[in-house]
C-alpha cells in the first residue's frame, strides 16, 4: 500500500501537469490552500458532525442561493455565480484524518456550495474525497446537489454502509428555471439523474427547496414519482421573506407577478404536494 507520503507526492505531481484553468464558462477559478476540509456543524446543520464543502462559491447562480450572503465581501456576493474558489490541498486534508479514522461520523456535503457543480467534471475533487472516505473511514454520507453529474460516482456510492443522495428539483418548469437557477441543468436531466441513483439501490431523496412557483402540482407530483424516489422535503419559498444575489431580484418580481404566484397558490401547491408524494417532510430530508 503507498505511503501518504507518496500519496500526496503523486498528488502534488498530477495537479501540477494539469493546466490550470482561470476561466470556466462565464466563471472565474482561483485556487488556494483550505485550513481546514471538515467543519463541526452547528445551528441548521446541527443534526450532523460536520460540513464538507470542497469549493468556495458555485457557478450554478441560483439567485436565491443563501450561500451567497456568507460571503467575505460584498464583491464576492454581488457577483456570486461568477466565481469559484478551488479547495486544492481538500484531499491533503481528509489523508490526516487516516490517523485518526472516522467512525460513524455524519457529514453533509456540501452547506454552502455545491460538489457536483461543473468544474468538478474535470477537477474530480468530490470524487476523490469519495475515494478517500471508502478506503480508510466509515461515514454517515448526506450530498446535497442540483446537478446529474452525481450520476457518475454511482459506482462509488455503493461502496458506502450508509448514504444518502439528495436532488434538488424546485419547479416544474423551464421557464421559472432559467430565471432562479439561469446555469442548472433542466428539471428532466436532474429527474433522470436521480432515478438512476435510485435504481442503482442508493438511499435517495428529491428536496424540493425551495419551492419555486409551480404551473401544475399534480403532474409535477407524477413527475417526481415516476423516478421511483418515497422521500421528499420541501421548504416553502416566499418572495417577500427572501433575499436575492445582486441583479436578479427584478426579473424574479416580474416573472412571480406574470404567473400569478402567490401565498394563495403556494399554499394550495403545498397540500396538493403533501396529498401525493409518500413521507414529505417540510424543514428537512
Amino acid at each position: 500500500m503507498k505511503s501518504a507520503q507518496l500519496e500526496l507526492f503523486e498528488l502534488f505531481v498530477n495537479r501540477e501537469e494539469k493546466e490550470r484553468r482561470e476561466k470556466f464558462g462565464q466563471a472565474s477559478v482561483s485556487y488556494h490552500q483550505a485550513s481546514s476540509i471538515l467543519t463541526a456543524s452547528k445551528g441548521a446543520m446541527g443534526d450532523f458532525d460536520f460540513t464538507l464543502n470542497p469549493y468556495s462559491g458555485c457557478t450554478f447562480a441560483c439567485s436565491y442561493c443563501y450561500a451567497a450572503f456568507f460571503t467575505k465581501t460584498d464583491e464576492e456576493q454581488n457577483n456570486w455565480g461568477r466565481w469559484v474558489r478551488v479547495k486544492e490541498n481538500a484531499l491533503q486534508l481528509l489523508i490526516k484524518y487516516r490517523k485518526k479514522p472516522l467512525y460513524r461520523k455524519s457529514i453533509y456535503m456540501s452547506s454552502v456550495t455545491d460538489p457536483y457543480q461543473p468544474i468538478e467534471r474535470e477537477l474530480e475533487l468530490t470524487r476523490s474525497l469519495l475515494q478517500e472516505f471508502i478506503k480508510y473511514h466509515d461515514i454517515r454520507l448526506v450530498i446535497q446537489t442540483r446537478s446529474p453529474l452525481v450520476a457518475r460516482d454511482i459506482e462509488l456510492f455503493k461502496q458506502f454502509r450508509d448514504i444518502q443522495v439528495n436532488m434538488s428539483v424546485t419547479t416544474d418548469t423551464e421557464e421559472v428555471r432559467k430565471v432562479f437557477e439561469p446555469v442548472c441543468s433542466s428539471i428532466e436531466m436532474r429527474l433522470k439523474a436521480i432515478r438512476q441513483v435510485r435504481e442503482a439501490g442508493i438511499n435517495a431523496c428529491i428536496s424540493l427547496a425551495p419551492l419555486l412557483p409551480i404551473h401544475n402540482a399534480e403532474q409535477f407530483a407524477d413527475r417526481l414519482l415516476d423516478t421511483g424516489i418515497q422521500k421528499y422535503y420541501l421548504n416553502s419559498f416566499h418572495m417577500n421573506n427572501s433575499k436575492f444575489v445582486s441583479g436578479t431580484r427584478e426579473g424574479a418580481i416580474k416573472l412571480v407577478n406574470d404567473l400569478g404566484w402567490n401565498d394563495y397558490k403556494l399554499n394550495k401547491t403545498v397540500v396538493t404536494l403533501k396529498e401525493r408524494l409518500p413521507e414529505l417532510r417540510v424543514g428537512g430530508c
